[in-house]
């Protein structure tokens, strides 16, 4: 993820400060130093990569950032000279995109995760597929009869579930090869069946999980097999007897990286595939080890996977993903709470209407074009000062999307500053607002300062431990400016949100990465 700062993530920063930035670039990496752009899944491997240190001569700095984010910035060339390496789950997207083998060098597979789905016993038992021959079929069916409720990453964030919709579509299509456009067309019906049953979106493996176990909904969960591994309360996986698609890990040297680089490079793929620290992988983080001879952990059921067609068309992908926003996929309902009061004039009213017009199309880029709002969703825009403004809602309609997406950005334009800062009370508006069943509801809070008017965060809280269960969304909150960081972790703890950080980064960056979790 690029900036995320839940009190995990600042933990983290403190404790892996000796080897990441935590997301920040530096001019003071040494020549020892392998600066590495990675995906968020890898960030349970800082306690490990401290060693290499010692054991490899090599420091790792971390830079962490979303999938289709992290492949932009190589194939566009903007990792030249400011990284060395990059470290994703998987290669497959970014290979996809023209130029971006020119960016890569050397590719040296880590350890192996597929993504499968796991079940609570007792539900994988009603459903009769514990010890049991399973397809993702089967799994189809279930699903569209409404047997189960299940969590899953959003495709367009990351990886894992990316990967499960590819193996999924894949599956479904009976594809003897890789998915065409055509493919992606006949199978989206079946799709729309299947992810019926999702309950639960996240941006991240990570958080999903956390979502997971506090959502009663929520039967299992697609995710990578070390995630679902590494939950506390044990499940049932299920791995589907069609095929699976895998996480391979490769950290990759990219091709402007030096020789000094290169060799930091060497020295540490060939610590990492060593078998002690192969063994340290796979009981540190539930991964498969990829060097021969490592014996496999007996939970990982000892069988072979069938890996199921990657698209080989970059717009197979694109496309198979926007059917999975606009067409598949459970609508959302996202209410935007936002801060308008006089400290926001200048500047960063201006940055927060730059944020919201780039969510209305205006960001081309290919993460921009996902962040959008989707096909079908409904967007509620409440601005606050001393007090909440009646709420402004936008439903963007499966078809023809062009003419509302126009509209909130003409609202988001016509945004103006003035007057006190009520969060209190305007966030309790956005609770106020019925639930809409069937539908994701999240809010995202941005403010950028102390709340000065109305209730205070007691009283909220005690106002939202009131509200029945349908109605308890998480919220999303933004640091921006002098925003009092401890009450908003407090607000994103209480409703079973996150912190996301825009006061060292661009909002519109921001507003994109929580677009992951809505």
């Amino acid at each position: 993820m690029m900036r995320r700062l839940t009190p995990v993530a600042l933990l983290a920063c403190l404790v892996v400060s000796s080897l990441a930035s935590c997301g920040t670039d530096t001019e003071t990496d040494g020549p020892d130093v392998l600066r590495v752009l990675a995906g968020s899944e890898v960030k349970d491997l800082e306690p490990l990569l401290r060693r290499a240190e010692q054991e490899a001569g090599v420091k790792v700095r971390l830079t962490y950032t979303g999938t289709l984010d992290g492949a932009e910035q190589v194939a566009s060339g903007r990792t030249d000279g400011r990284q060395d390496a990059i470290w994703f789950s998987s290669n497959r997207y970014l290979s996809l995109i023209d130029g971006a083998q020119d960016r890569l060098s050397t590719q040296t597979k880590i350890m192996v995760s597929p993504v499968v789905l796991g079940l609570k016993p007792a539900k994988a038992n009603e459903l009769g597929w514990t010890g049991k021959p399973v397809s993702w079929t089967d799994i189809a069916k279930a699903a569209k009869d409404g047997r189960f409720g299940f969590a899953m990453t959003n495709p367009a964030s990351s990886n894992s579930g990316f990967s499960a919709l590819v193996g999924v579509a894949a599956a479904l299509s009976d594809a003897d090869g890789a998915l065409s456009a055509e493919q992606v067309e006949s199978v989206t019906p079946r799709l729309k069946d299947f992810f019926s049953a999702q309950r639960l979106t996240a941006g991240s493996s990570g958080w999903l999980a956390d979502a997971y176990s506090r959502d009663p909904r929520v039967d299992g969960m697609v995710n990578y097999e070390s995630v679902l591994l590494g939950l506390r309360e044990p499940l049932t996986l299920v791995y589907p007897d069609d095929g699976v698609v895998s996480a391979d890990y490769p950290l990759t040297l990219l091709a402007a990286a030096n020789e000094t680089k290169k060799d930091l490079y060497g020295k540490l793929t060939a610590w990492l595939r060593t078998p002690a620290v192969q063994r340290d992988i796979m009981t540190g983080t539930h991964r498969r080890p990829i060097t021969p001879g490592v014996a496999q952990d007996p939970r990982f059921g000892g069988r072979q996977l069938i890996e199921l067609p990657f698209p080989n068309r970059r717009s197979t992908a694109d496309e198979l993903i926007a059917t999975y926003l606009n067409r598949v996929r459970v609508p959302a309902e996202a209410r935007f709470v936002l801060d308008t009061s006089g400290s926001m004039e200048g500047e960063r009213i201006g940055a927060l209407r730059q944020a919201l017009v780039a969510l209305t199309g205006a960001d081309t880029s290919v993460s921009g074009a996902f962040s959008r709002f989707s096909n079908r969703e409904t967007v509620t825009m409440i601005p606050f000062s001393g007090r909440p403004r009646p709420g402004v809602p936008f439903t963007v309609p499966e078809r023809d999307p062009a003419p509302v997406l126009a509209e909130i950005k003409a609202f988001a334009e016509g945004l103006t500053a003035a007057g006190g800062t009520a969060i209190y009370d305007s966030l309790a508006a956005a609770y106020d607002l019925p639930a809409v069943p069937g539908r994701y509801t999240s809010i995202v809070l941005m403010t950028d300062g102390e709340n000065t008017d109305g209730s205070d965060y007691a009283a909220f809280e005690a106002r939202y431990r009131a509200l029945p269960a349908e109605r308890r969304a998480p919220a999303f909150v933004v640091l921006f400016g002098e925003s009092d960081a401890e009450e908003m972790r407090k607000v994103a703890g209480l409703t079973g949100g996150a912190v996301f950080d825009a006061r060292s980064t661009s909002l519109s960056s921001v507003f994109k990465e929580i677009r992951g979790y809505q």
